[in-house]
């Protein structure tokens, strides 16, 4: 009776086998994808439409779990998890990553881009592939993709209409220290905090000012303490897609093409819900009864482009050069 139940169980195991339903493809694989943004919003959104797109592709053996708004710590930390093996997949900006390989950081300085024509040529170029390619050697991870952020634009409680009028104001910016480039060209006081502590840094005083693109100061609710939307569009924002060398390791050569793919394609669809939210959020702000203050961008931009190539670069002079070059009539 024994012999008959056990030849029954392996015949039972041999025919799951041929279906694909036992050995590796029957292991369910959990995988950590970690961003800093609300689940509101697109990029959120966009990831947890990649990672069930992944588990369909893969027939159950990945499973892709997203946390949100730095529930796995702050932008520092889960660009660290990467290599600690505590996260798998990160959404990440070009200056946090650019610590570990400063060319990288170039995308995220301010006024770096003409407009978003040059930021989309720049995305799509051998430039960015090769400053990939350069992370990837310093760190083991892999530079997936690109998402539109949104232009950055300074909101505070005083009227600004120049760069004269932003002298000695202190205007929150994230840790990384790329980021002070701009408040300290317009003689601003930068101070660095955290994510998620900014709305409770504005409201107590901690910090008179913050910048970021439209869609994250509604997303935020930094419009709820500020009165001024004042439209610098100081930097073309972007955030990577990078994977853990030692995931992508792990995935056969269909797997990590197809995850690279979805990825790719998250990042095409989450840019196209920014490009869409910015021109309706202007509108949107001053039905809330925000005052959204167009300046004039040139002389923002004259205070800060001197600063390019100075000490705080942390590319060479070749790869600017490159990246202006891009797109540029001749």
């Amino acid at each position: 009776m024994m012999d008959l139940t056990r030849r029954a169980a392996l015949g039972a195991l041999a025919l799951a086998a041929s279906f694909g339903l036992a050995g590796p493809a029957a292991a369910q694989t959990t995988l950590k994808w970690a961003h800093v943004y609300e689940a509101n919003e697109p990029y959120h959104t966009w990831a947890l439409w990649a990672a069930e797109e992944f588990k369909k592709r893969t027939n159950g053996k990945y499973t892709i779990e997203v946390y949100p708004a730095s529930t796995l710590g702050k932008e520092s930390d889960i660009n660290e998890g990467l290599s600690l093996g505590t996260v798998d997949i990160i959404l990440t900006g070009q200056l946090f990553a650019g610590r570990a390989y400063g060319p990288l950081a170039i995308g995220g300085a301010p006024y770096m881009f003409r407009d978003f024509a040059h930021w989309q040529s720049f995305r799509n170029s051998d430039l960015f592939k090769e400053l990939g390619e350069g992370y990837k050697k310093r760190t083991g991870h892999d530079v997936v993709a690109l998402t539109y952020y949104g232009e950055r634009h300074v909101t505070a409680n005083k009227d600004i209409t120049k760069p004269e009028d932003m002298k000695g104001l202190k205007i929150r910016v994230p840790d990384a220290p790329l980021y002070t480039m701009f408040p300290r060209a317009v003689g601003a006081n930068p101070t660095p905090i955290a994510f998620a502590e900014v709305y409770l840094a504005l409201s107590q005083g901690v910090a008179d000012a913050q910048e970021n693109p439209l869609p994250t100061i509604q997303a935020k609710k930094f419009y709820e303490v500020q009165k001024n939307i004042i439209l610098t569009g100081h930097i073309t924002d972007a955030l990577l897609t990078i994977v853990s060398g030692s995931t992508a390791q792990r995935l056969t050569d269909e797997e990590r093409q197809t995850l690279y793919s979805l990825l790719k394609e998250a990042a095409d669809k989450c840019t196209d819900d920014i490009v869409k939210a910015e021109k309706e959020l202007v509108s949107w702000f001053r039905q809330q009864g925000k005052n959204v203050v167009e300046v004039d961008r040139a002389p923002f931009r004259e205070a800060t482009v001197k600063l390019h190539n100075g000490p705080d670069a942390t590319w060479d002079k070749e790869i600017y050069d490159r990246l202006q070059a891009i797109g540029a009539s001749n």
